[in-house]
């Protein structure tokens, strides 16, 4: 029964299928000295907290490990869930809340979806955060984790949707962050104060993928086809004295433009070598340095559709090996890099998953998932050790002989220098079992029982192992407290814990000090309808089904025949992620064109050929409802699509993000940006209301397109208490 609960718990969050619900409470439990345990349960995570109702103050007492991360020369770990995020010493602890960080224990309604990231420095004195403001834009925070005083270091940046917008350099002496479509530097000094104003730390165009560092802290800053490179000192100089005029010296130039909104890049340890994800679809190595030949591709590569989470390992060594998933596969490249010279190297086996983290000295690997965790040679590609079934959701290193791992069941410490030696528990992720100790003592010690093992806490020091421990029968009443839950039937709570006091009437919610972001209004549920309309490429496909996978949301998705027949595979691939399909006739037709002449069996016949065309890529059928393209129609068209047995439907709002550069100037319009889009569909949103996203690239190009800020808009849309639809439950 517990290893189907971990199951559950890998699915859920790992490849994940979010319940977007209400949080739960369970367990609840009275100490003598008015100190209340209880569980609470959100979109699949369970986490131990203790309240002591004098003020009705809250402690987080266990930590999922949605997410770690190792900070402070490997003395704490950050870890990152539904609940907030915590910090936890490596030595051993309970877990403490990360100041300007949203948590449940600090007063915090978790919000539903996509796990809100945050950007840590490496000594662990700061963390940045983006507030949310709007439904689509945040104040970017600076936050001292020992005493918890914030800065606004700039206002309306967009929200984290695939990356977050701000990156450390490796000594946190400063970070670079990203705002509409620029990239800004802030150093840390004495006086931040002093600092010159945001637009005089303007490094150049670009996205945070425009940026990166090498072993030694060196910036990179990727524009166009150009490669900069700032040493370390040279740059912490610039920017404290605000003249950045001049990038740096050029390492390099490609014989690509990289396109910062779609394509990804790497530098090799050595810095002699740059590897770029072509828009998801192709893999480059080209060289770096004076005597480059631009000319020159040391390595392209396909990716195949439908990869995601890749992972890149690449070691000083000059081995390298980019690992992903596809479907229920996993997909190794690996290449050694000498100079200008690149050798493949054969692949006998493969992990059993793309999440991977390399060594820091570059001789292992370890890789984890729904079915455990596996320790690599990374030279000579084997398997060395693997650690039972439990999933493990994640992992870092702590130098090359330690691991930090995170399971449903401990955050624990393993030497991979001697399998014997057994994992040093930090801290319970959760708890089968959890209650005050019957023995007389106060204040009462917790216990919690994880499988077999059973541990104790006094609240103040970490979980320590003890043996046959005596719980005390579960309470719900004291000589001054009576508790017990309260459904709910709308709001963020299935129910919520009542504190009731034996001296006075008045009965208090445990959460009513509890506070969601102001910028997502919960109002009462309402349908809304987003389609998906393909016409020409699959660009940014996989990236919606992947979050609308991970919300466990069903959508429409408009193709045409021209579509279908180009990529057959992403066709079949929107069928068997059972989303509602629908036609856009047989080609991207423009039926305002007066080149065409729209008679009743030009519609029907085109609707009829978009049929075969979708059956014979995926051997299924096609709705009843189409759009014309564009959305273009008439009367005659909508009574021969009526005629034919055809539905059509018509947009309620129109984001805009079919506008491309060229169309802009052409038309003398100005393009939106998504964040924009975001924030006028929040604001138009109604019951029933049809929203088309347009999918592909477009051919005059775009700055950004509304589909890379998907999972922005999702959680945005289920956070205000939207229920995202198909178009045919929306239009009924």
């Amino acid at each position: 029964m517990k290893e189907r609960k971990f199951l559950l718990l890998f699915v859920i969050l790992l490849f994940p299928v979010f319940l977007l619900s209400g949080i739960s409470f369970n367990d609840l439990n009275l100490s003598n000295d008015d100190r209340l345990l209880f569980s609470a349960e959100f979109e699949g995570q369970r986490t131990v907290f203790i309240s002591a109702l004098a003020d009705m103050s809250i402690q987080q007492l266990t930590a999922f490990p949605e997410r770690l991360q190792l900070v402070d020369g490997g003395r704490t770990i950050l870890a990152m869930n539904r609940f907030g995020a915590v910090k936890i010493p490596v030595s051993g602890g309970l877990p403490s809340p990360i100041p300007g960080y949203p948590s449940f224990s600090a007063n915090s309604v978790p919000l539903m979806g996509k796990l809100q990231e945050l950007a840590a420095s490496p000594d662990g004195r700061w963390v940045l955060y983006v507030e949310p403001v709007t439904a689509a834009y945040g104040n970017l925070l600076l936050t001292e984790i020992s005493s918890g005083a914030k800065r606004v270091i700039s206002e309306r940046v967009e929200l984290p949707a695939i990356d977050f917008p701000a990156r450390w350099n490796p000594d946190s002496r400063y970070f670079v962050y990203s705002k509409g479509g620029r990239l800004f530097y802030f150093p840390i000094i004495s006086n931040l104060s002093a600092l010159v104003d945001e637009r005089f730390r303007m490094i150049g165009p670009g996205m945070i993928t425009s940026v990166s560092w090498g072993l030694l802290g060196d910036f990179y800053y990727l524009t166009g086809n150009t490669v900069y490179r700032v040493i370390n000192p040279e740059l912490f100089t610039r920017t404290v004295y605000g003249d950045f005029l001049s990038i740096g010296a050029a390492a390099g130039s490609l014989p690509i433009d990289f396109d910062s909104t779609l394509d990804r890049y790497w530098i090799s340890p050595d810095s002699r070598s740059i590897l770029i994800n072509k828009n998801g679809k192709a893999l480059f190595i080209f060289p770096l340095g004076v005597n480059q030949d631009n000319t020159s591709i040391l390595l392209s590569a396909a990716i195949p559709q439908g990869a995601e989470n890749i992972s890149v390992l690449w070691a000083s060594s000059g081995r390298l090996a980019i690992v992903s998933s596809i479907k229920n596969e996993i997909k190794v490249w690996r290449f050694e890099i000498t100079g200008n010279t690149i050798r493949n190297l054969t692949s006998a086996g493969v992990p059993l998953s793309s999440n991977g983290a390399l060594s820091p000295d570059g001789s292992k690997a370890v890789f984890w998932g729904g079915n455990g965790m596996e320790l690599w040679d990374f030279t000579n590609w084997r398997i060395i050790q693997k650690s039972g079934n439990t999933p493990v959701y994640s992992c870092v290193w702590n130098g090359s002989g330690l691991l930090i791992s995170g399971t449903g069941r401990f955050i624990e410490e393993i030497d991979i220098s001697d399998s014997n030696v057994p994992p040093r528990r930090i801290c319970l992720s959760d708890a089968d079992e959890f209650g005050f100790e019957a023995a007389n003592r106060t204040p009462s010690q917790i216990l919690a029982r994880m499988g077999n093992e059973w541990f104790a806490t006094n609240g103040n020091d970490s979980w320590g192992r003890v043996n046959n421990p005596q719980l005390r029968q579960v309470s719900l009443t004291t000589e001054r407290y009576r508790v017990f839950l309260e459904p709910q039937y709308s709001g963020h709570y299935k129910n919520i814990p009542i504190v009731r006091s034996v001296f006075s009437p008045n009965s208090v919610s445990l959460v009513s000090g509890h506070s969601a972001n102001s910028a997502y209004t919960l109002d009462r549920q309402m349908p809304i309808a987003l389609c998906f309309d393909l016409y020409d490429d699959d660009t940014g496909l996989y990236h919606v089904l992947a979050a609308l996978r991970s919300r466990n949301i069903k959508a429409t998705f408009f193709l045409n025949g021209d579509f279908i027949r180009r990529n057959p595979l992403a066709a079949a691939a929107i069928a068997e992620a059972g989303h509602e399909t629908a036609s856009m006739f047989y080609a991207p037709i423009d039926f305002s064109d007066t080149r065409y002449r729209i008679t009743n069996e030009f519609i029907t016949s085109g609707l009829a050929r978009n049929e075969d065309e979708f059956f014979h890529s995926t051997g299924k059928e096609l709705s009843p409802i189409w759009h014309p393209p564009f959305f273009r129609t008439s009367a005659l068209i909508n009574s021969a699509a009526s005629a034919a047995g055809y539905a059509t439907i018509t947009r309620t709002i129109d984001p805009g993000d079919w506008l491309s550069r060229e169309e802009a100037i052409r038309l003398n319009l100005r393009q939106i940006p998504p964040s924009q889009m975001i924030e006028q569909i929040m604001q138009q949103k109604k019951a029933g209301a049809v929203v088309p996203i347009r999918l592909g690239s477009l051919p005059g190009g775009r700055d950004e397109y509304l589909f890379q800020r998907i999972d922005v808009l999702l959680d945005a849309l289920v956070r205000s208490g939207c229920v995202v639809v198909p178009v045919s439950e929306a239009v009924r």
